[in-house]
C-alpha cells in the first residue's frame, strides 16, 4: 500500500462518494484511506453511515467498510493522512468553494466532481482527451492560494460527455452553430427509481441550471490560459435542452451541427474514430483504449446495450446524417455517473499524477 498515493474522499456517502469508492477498489496507484462527509455521518463506520443507502450495482468494498467516517469539516485532520482528495461533498456552490480551498491550503490537491470552482478562472476544468494543457494553469492558482502543492482541479458537467468529445474530434471542420437536447438519467439527480418514484413512466423537462451548464462548459474546454487564466472560446454557439428521463444511468444527447467546413458523413466518423488523447498515449489506468466508437445500427446507442462501453468511460456516437436545415446530425451516448463523474475526475487524477502535480507527501 505504501507505493500507493492515499486518497480521501469528500462526501463519501452520496451516491458520487459511493461510485469513487467503487471504481478506486483495487486501483493501481490510489488508495481510499480517509472517508469524511457530515457531522451526522461523523463516527459511524462507512458501512453504518451509508446503510441501505448503497446505490452502486456492485458491493460495497470490503476495504471501506469499517473505515470510520471523519468530519469533513474538519480540514486539517483529515488533510494529515492523504496525500490528496476527491471532493464529492453536498453543500452550497460558496460552502463547496470554500472547503475544497481550505483543503488545498493545506497542501492537499483537490480533484472535484463539484460545479462550484468550474468558472474560478485560474481552476483547470478539464476533460484529459480535450484539454489536458489547461493544468498549466495549477501554478498560477498556487501563487494566489499561497501554496507549493495544494490546489483545485475540477471535471465538467456530466452531459456535456455525450457531445463535447465529438465537436472537438471534428474540430478542424469548424462547427460553429449548435443546437443539443440532453435526455439525462436520474442518477445524476444522486437518485435512483426507489427515491424518485415519480420519475418512473415519467419526463421531467427542467434541470435546475442544466442548459446554461451545458451550453457554456464546452467553451470553456475549447478556451485557452491568458495571463495566467482561462479565457472561453467564443464558438460554436451552443443552445441546449435538458430533460430528466426515467433512466437510471446515462446521458443521451440529440445534436445538430453548423460547420464552416462542411465535411462528409465518412470524414466525420474516421475523426471520431481515429481521435485519441494524452490518457491513451499514457495508457493511463482508468483511460479507455478507444475513447468514442461510432455505431453505425440505426438504433444505436441505446443506453441499455451501450452506456457500459469501455467500463463507462467511453462515448457512444450513432445516427449521423445530413440535416435539412443544419449540416449533420447525431446522436451521442456517455455514461454520467463514469465518464461523467467519479471515473472523469479519477482519470483527471491520473493524468495530474502523470505530469507530477499530485505526489507523496
Amino acid at each position: 500500500m505504501r507505493d500507493k498515493l492515499r486518497v480521501g474522499i469528500l462526501g463519501a456517502t452520496g451516491m458520487v462518494g459511493q461510485r469513487f469508492i467503487s471504481l478506486l477498489e483495487n486501483h493501481p496507484w490510489f488508495e481510499v484511506v480517509v472517508v469524511a462527509a457530515s457531522a451526522r455521518s461523523a463516527g459511524k463506520t462507512y458501512e453504518e453511515a451509508v446503510g441501505a443507502r448503497w446505490k452502486m450495482a456492485t458491493p460495497m468494498p470490503e476495504a471501506v467498510k469499517k473505515l470510520v467516517v471523519m468530519n469533513v469539516d474538519e480540514v486539517d485532520k483529515v488533510a494529515s493522512l492523504v496525500d490528496f482528495v476527491f471532493s464529492a461533498v453536498d453543500m452550497t456552490k460558496e460552502e463547496i468553494k470554500a472547503i475544497e480551498d481550505a483543503y488545498a491550503k493545506t497542501e492537499t490537491p483537490v480533484v472535484s466532481n463539484n460545479s462550484a470552482h468550474r468558472w474560478t478562472p485560474d481552476v483547470p476544468m478539464v476533460v484529459p482527451e480535450i484539454n489536458p494543457e489547461h493544468f498549466d494553469v495549477i501554478e498560477f492558482q498556487k501563487k494566489r492560494l499561497g501554496t507549493t502543492r495544494g490546489f483545485v482541479a475540477v471535471k465538467p458537467n456530466c452531459s456535456i460527455q455525450s457531445y463535447a468529445p465529438a465537436l472537438t474530434a471534428w474540430k478542424e471542420f469548424e462547427p460553429y452553430e449548435v443546437v443539443a437536447t440532453t435526455y439525462q438519467a436520474i442518477s445524476g439527480a444522486g437518485k435512483n427509481f426507489q427515491d424518485w418514484p415519480e420519475m418512473i413512466e415519467n419526463i421531467i423537462p427542467y434541470i435546475g441550471g442544466e442548459e446554461e451548464k451545458s451550453e457554456q462548459e464546452p467553451l470553456r474546454l475549447w478556451g485557452q490560459i491568458e495571463d495566467g487564466v482561462i479565457v472561453k472560446a467564443q464558438e460554436p454557439k451552443i443552445t441546449c435542452q435538458c430533460i430528466r428521463v426515467p433512466v437510471l444511468n446515462g446521458h443521451t444527447a440529440a445534436v445538430f451541427v453548423k460547420f464552416r467546413k462542411k465535411p462528409t458523413k465518412e470524414q466525420l466518423i474516421e475523426k471520431l474514430v481515429n481521435f485519441k488523447g494524452v490518457p491513451q498515449e499514457l495508457e493511463l489506468p482508468s483511460a479507455p483504449k478507444q475513447f468514442i466508437q461510432y455505431m453505425e445500427e440505426d438504433n444505436r446507442p441505446q443506453v441499455k446495450a451501450d452506456v457500459d462501453y469501455e467500463n463507462g468511460m467511453g462515448v457512444s456516437i450513432g445516427r449521423i446524417r445530413e440535416d435539412s436545415i443544419y449540416d449533420f446530425k447525431f446522436v451521442g451516448l456517455s455514461h454520467n455517473t463514469v465518464r461523467g463523474a467519479a471515473g472523469g475526475a479519477v482519470l483527471c487524477a491520473e493524468l495530474l499524477k502523470a505530469k507530477g502535480y499530485i505526489t507523496k507527501k
